[in-house]
């Protein structure tokens, strides 16, 4: 595993102990070091923070709701399970029999989880300028194809991207309006997450508007990601 990352553990129990899944202490009550569970919220923690700084630091055209929505797209649990795959983290994984035979090695929650946890005792062994060299490796090629299909631009693929990594409801765009002679109509929309109004726009079409009304949320995250009736 260490060969497979590039990196030298100076305490190699920490490496052992990211890959250790609850499931395989409640078959082996003697093994000492525990589960990942705590490296993988340290691990979440450095994930979120790293790619903040590389975002902020690689796209200083953009605002917030799109840097937010940008780290959404390359920093979920699908894509963190691809990060672990092209590790081979899945067979190294210390697994319960149950586990195994239901499929654990490859299920992208589980993967993600193990992703994490590696980062977080890569930090505790070495420091965070390995740990965010480490992530920078997954994170660039990650952006560089989000940028290549030109998702930055899809501002309702975004927004999607980024109510399914704080695991809200799916964006729902209501018509509110239409206006204007038939052959130059104007629809105004707006886009509600989780019950809310997250943003409005206005086009010549309602795809048009709904692309307005999705840049707007994103431009306008703090208007409503963390409002109480979002959750």
């Amino acid at each position: 595993m260490q060969q497979i990352l590039g990196c030298h553990f100076a305490n190699s129990q920490l490496l052992l102990q990211s890959l250790a899944h609850r499931s395989y202490l409640n078959e082996n009550p003697d093994y000492h070091l525990g589960s990942n569970e705590r490296l993988e919220f340290l691990g979440d923690a450095v994930l979120a923070y790293v790619c903040a700084e590389y975002l902020y630091q690689t796209f200083p055209g953009l605002q917030e709701g799109e840097l937010t929505a940008l780290r959404a797209a390359a920093v979920n649990a699908d894509t963190l399970a691809k990060f672990a795959n092209q590790l081979q983290l899945g067979q190294y994984l210390l697994l319960g029999r149950g586990e195994v035979k239901g499929g654990g090695r490859t299920r992208p929650l589980l993967l993600s989880s193990a992703f994490e946890a590696v980062i977080g005792a890569l930090l505790l062994d070495a420091g965070l300028p390995r740990a965010r060299e480490l992530i920078v490796r997954f994170l660039a090629p990650e952006l560089e194809l989000i940028v290549t299909e030109s998702r930055q631009q899809n501002h309702k693929s975004l927004l999607q991207e980024l109510a399914q990594g704080q695991r809200l409801s799916t964006p729902e765009y209501q018509t509110r309006e239409t206006s204007g002679p038939e052959h130059a109509r104007e629809f105004s929309v707006q886009v509600l997450v989780g019950g809310q109004v997250a943003g409005s726009g206005a086009g010549r079409s309602k795809r048009q508007a709904q692309q307005a009304a999705a840049r707007d949320a994103l431009e306008h995250t703090a208007r409503w990601l963390f409002a109480p009736s979002v959750r």
